[in-house]
Formats: structure tokens, C-alpha cells, sequence
């Protein structure tokens, strides 16, 4: 689903939302959901997230650099979202349903400090197809290990 500055895509997935939500909220965790395959680990050891919470993660596009998020959504179990410096936010939403959780991620460039740069860039349109290679790889994790 595409709306003016968003983009976003759901799935569900046969687990409660607190084994996902647990899975989202440790970043020693994205490099193994991470649909872009430009995660690479988090930095150091961080703890779980908490709204307010910084961590830093190693990443790859076209080179490496690293990148410091802060938690600016957080409601256990339902809703997590960060950002960093370019403002704009990736955000998790889950919702029980019947047979599992809907997950619904989606990275919101309203708030970037340049969001003409990143549709400019393709940004969007590249984020949505990670963003669904994203949900497929956390059902995988979080299914793997229910089992």
C-alpha cells in the first residue's frame, strides 16, 4: 500500500505478537529479517528497545558506514518505530488476528529532512520491495523458532 509519503505492506504470521514484537525490539536480531540485505549487525551489545532508546547498526549500500536509531514509537507488543538522522521512520505495527499476528511494516518519509531526494532516488518504490522480502524473512524467523 502506497500512500503520499509512505509505503507499506502486511503479513500474517502464525505467532503471537509478543514473540514478534521481541524479535523487533533487539537489533542484534534485523540483520537476520532484514529484507534489504543492508543490514549488517548491530553495533556493539544494545539492550532491548524502549521508546527513546539509541542504537547503532553496521550497514551496506553500495559500501559500509554505520548509523545511530532512535526508538521514537513504542507501545509493547503492538508498535515500534525508529529513525535516524534523515528523520524518516521505519515502523512495525501488529495486530492479533485469527491464526497468528498481522505485521505491518511500513517506512514513512514524511518526516525526512529531504523526502523529494529519496523519491528523487527511488527510495520508495525500493523500500516497499524490501519491505515485503522484510515480512517473509521475519515469518521465517519467528516460525522457525516456535517450532
Amino acid at each position: 500500500m502506497t500512500t503520499e509519503r509512505s509505503v507499506s505492506a502486511s503479513r500474517v504470521i502464525a505467532a503471537p505478537p509478543a514473540k514478534i514484537f521481541d524479535v523487533l525490539a533487539d537489533p542484534s536480531r534485523h540483520c537476520d529479517f532484514d529484507g534489504s540485505d543492508s543490514v549488517l549487525g548491530a553495533k556493539g551489545d544494545p539492550p532491548r528497545l524502549t521508546l527513546g532508546a539509541r542504537f547503532g547498526m553496521r550497514m551496506r549500500i553500495h559500501l559500509p558506514y554505520s548509523i545511530k536509531n532512535t526508538v521514537v514509537e513504542f507501545e509493547e507488543g503492538r508498535r515500534i518505530g525508529w529513525r535516524h538522522f534523515g528523520r524518516h521512520v521505519w515502523r512495525y505495527e501488529l495486530e492479533p488476528v485469527d491464526g497468528g499476528t498481522r505485521v505491518t511494516e511500513t517506512f514513512d518519509w514524511a518526516p525526512a529532512l529531504w523526502p523529494a531526494m529519496l523519491e528523487r532516488t527511488g527510495a520508495p518504490k525500493k523500500n516497499l520491495a524490501a519491505i515485503e522480502a522484510t515480512l517473509q524473512r521475519l515469518d521465517r524467523v519467528v516460525t522457525a523458532e516456535s517450532a
